[in-house]
């Protein structure tokens, strides 16, 4: 159901134990919701991790199944993560399709339920807001943004992961938006 890739950027070897002690850190969970669903996670040691996980239902699922595979998912990434301090997500505002809006709906309504039920911090983050992060550009396309993503030493396998990898990465370097 999810790929999982072990993404460290260039150069960065695995600290001694010690050292990740010393920097323990809540978790912060990334995600670009859909019917391919993009997560990218610093976890409580810094290391960063991502890949996707697909929620698409066969055709003999009910149409609830998604969500509550998804809820599903959300309670082993956190059983994994260590303290899970915030997740934030792309937010989207404008869908091409009925039906991507109404998958993207029914997954954000599970996440900040979740989110609400486990007492975890979410943010929503404007698309714009990303790719201007990102790829320095407001509109910038798929590709840039896989591309920017890349030189930031990772390794993306689509555009789901790479935005939630630009997500991520704007959480920590902006420290979600604070000032």
């Amino acid at each position: 159901m999810a790929s999982t890739t072990l993404t460290l950027p260039a150069g960065n070897a695995i600290p001694p134990a010690a050292e990740i002690l010393d920097r323990a850190q809540p978790s912060i969970l990334a995600l670009d919701l859909g019917t391919t669903t993009g997560w990218a996670m610093r976890d409580s040691a810094g290391l960063i991790t991502s890949g996707t996980a697909s929620f698409r239902p066969s055709r003999y699922d009910g149409g609830g199944i998604r969500y509550l595979r998804f809820r599903s998912w959300l309670d082993g990434i956190a059983a994994n993560a260590g303290p899970l301090g915030a997740v934030h997500f792309e937010e989207v505002r404008r869908h091409i399709g009925t039906d991507a809006a109404h998958v993207f709906g029914g997954l954000l309504a599970t996440l900040t339920a979740w989110c609400e039920q486990n007492g975890i911090a979410y943010q929503g983050v404007p698309v714009g807001t990303i790719k201007r992060f990102i790829a320095g550009k407001g509109n910038a396309d798929k590709q840039a943004v896989i591309a920017a993503v890349c030189a930031r030493g990772f390794t993306p396998a689509d555009d789901n992961e790479a935005d939630a990898i630009a997500i991520l990465l704007w959480a920590i370097e902006t420290k979600g938006g604070v000032r």
